[in-house]
């Protein structure tokens, strides 16, 4: 036995050594890409997925993220059916794997006929029973790389399935960081609107009181419970919004979002500053190209495996066993049976099917570039945007502040005039309006901030840290 499966063994390999009919596979070439802009000497790279990914969202120093990002990663039902996806198109591999070998199998049978009497050949007993215990064995000799080709063509799946759980993996920890830090900005303008109802309604007392006592009209007292009924209006509006973040969070962990509870928040995160001249290796992360290139080289293959379709086939058949009428002489060695032969499929008119199928895998194959080639587009064209964004973002900030800051001191100034009698109520409130909206809107430009560097961590592929010696990232 340990001689025939070196001898399979060592013919297999001989067939390795033969050519294959059909394309080898070559990453196309892609068209001439410029340095990105706003990067700071960043340089395009050819796609792969080599460099490790860790951690990325430790970058933002925030345990809160740090353990909704765990619970996702453990229990969010995507990633799991990604996963299972990835298990699927191994156990494919495997089978494809499995054509390389000789098939074997055991069979038993019990056979009871009856042969006609009215033939010139008549049986003397025409009832028979027949024991039957063979084994069958069956290989095809792979001399035009029909098997090898389907090989490939399955290895490349098993490994753009690999690549597609990793892309849902960042997709997910991604989605997790965004919509957590819209939660978050959207708390920061909730503790805004709440300290903005307790001075309308402080406002609205002190309004009543001064028409209760002749020095003010009726009229500032409307306008200060019109500003606070709005206000109010405006938080509930918000707290809808903040449910709804929390409730898209839950999903993502995996959790009930009846029984979600988000953690109390105790400080900022930190945002992570985009260091100048990072590497080009940087997007060869990006699984999503990964994914793209080894569904290419799949379609590839399949030319070959449709090409094959065009040549002999040739496999070795036979069987082996015993069999006797009589049950207790079946292990004799009288009762051996046993035939061998090679088989012969040639392909002489099938109908134009044989040609049809190599059209429409070549077909195939172009549609498949064109799909990898727009990825890789798609992906530059996130990390310019990202990178842009960032950097429009913090020019933006700081405007913002200037903003903020202006507007508060505007509200002291009116506050003032109006208590000194210079100025009606309506100067007051146009105050508080635009302070209002300039807290608010420097809230949500945090949220948007990091927002951005999410998606260019994204974008990336998980990060912008050179890997160190030995694989790992410098910063996870």
């Amino acid at each position: 036995m340990k001689i025939l499966a070196l001898f399979f063994a060592f013919t297999t390999l001989g067939f390795a050594a033969l050519p294959k009919v059909g394309p080898d596979y070559y990453r196309p070439d892609l068209p001439p890409l410029a340095s990105y802009r706003d990067a700071g000497g960043w340089k395009t790279a050819d796609p792969a997925d080599a460099l490790p990914r860790g951690a990325w969202w430790n970058l933002f120093g925030d345990p809160v993220l740090d353990g909704l990002e765990t619970r996702a990663l453990a229990a969010n039902q995507d990633l799991r059916a990604a996963a299972a996806r990835v298990e699927q198109a191994r156990a494919a591999a495997g089978i494809a794997r499995g054509d390389y070998w000789p098939q074997l199998a055991a069979h038993g049978a019990v056979i009871r006929e009856q042969t006609s009497q009215t033939t010139e050949n008549v049986f003397p007993d025409p009832r028979t029973t027949t024991y039957r215990a063979p084994l069958t064995a069956a290989w095809e000799l792979d001399l035009f790389g029909r098997v090898r080709r389907l090989n490939e063509s399955a290895r490349d799946v098993a490994a753009a399935s690999e690549a597609t759980f990793e892309s849902v993996r960042l997709s997910l920890t991604a989605d997790v960081a965004a919509n957590y830090f819209a939660l978050r900005a959207t708390e920061r303008e909730l503790v805004l609107l709440d300290d903005t109802v307790r001075l309308r309604r402080r406002a609205l007392e002190l309004a009543t009181a001064r028409v209760r006592s002749g020095t003010a009209a009726d009229l500032d007292a409307a306008r200060a419970e019109t500003e606070l009924a709005s206000t109010e209006a405006e938080r509930a509006t918000l707290a809808n919004q903040r449910s709804a973040l929390a409730n898209a969070l839950a999903t993502l962990v995996g959790e009930p979002a009846s029984g979600f509870v988000l953690a109390v928040v105790e400080h900022e995160p930190v945002l992570p500053h985009v260091p100048a001249g990072l590497p080009s290796e940087l997007l060869e992360r990006r699984p999503d190209i990964a994914a793209a290139e080894r569904s290419l080289a799949a379609a590839n293959a399949r030319i070959g495996v449709a090409k094959a379709a065009f040549f002999p086939a040739i496999s070795l058949t036979g069987s082996a066993g015993y069999a006797s009428a009589d049950i207790d002489r079946l292990t004799e060695s009288d009762s051996r049976i046993w035939s061998i032969g090679p088989q012969l499929y040639l392909p002489i008119f099938q109908g134009g099917r044989n040609r049809a199928n190599l059209a429409r895998s070549r077909a195939a194959y172009d549609e498949a570039v064109a799909a990898f080639r727009q990825r890789v587009l798609v992906a530059l064209r996130e990390v310019q945007d990202a990178l842009t964004a960032s950097r429009l973002i913090g020019e933006e900030a700081a405007a913002q502040q200037r903003a903020l800051e202006s507007s508060r001191r505007a509200q002291r100034l009116a506050q003032i005039r109006y208590d000194a009698g210079y100025v009606s109520y309506l100067e007051v409130i146009d105050a508080q309006r635009t302070a209002l909206a300039t807290e608010r809107a420097t809230a949500r430009l945090i949220g948007r901030q990091l927002a951005t560097r999410v998606a260019l961590i994204k974008a990336l592929g998980g990060g912008w840290h050179a890997p160190q010696p030995g694989g790992s990232l410098a910063a996870r």
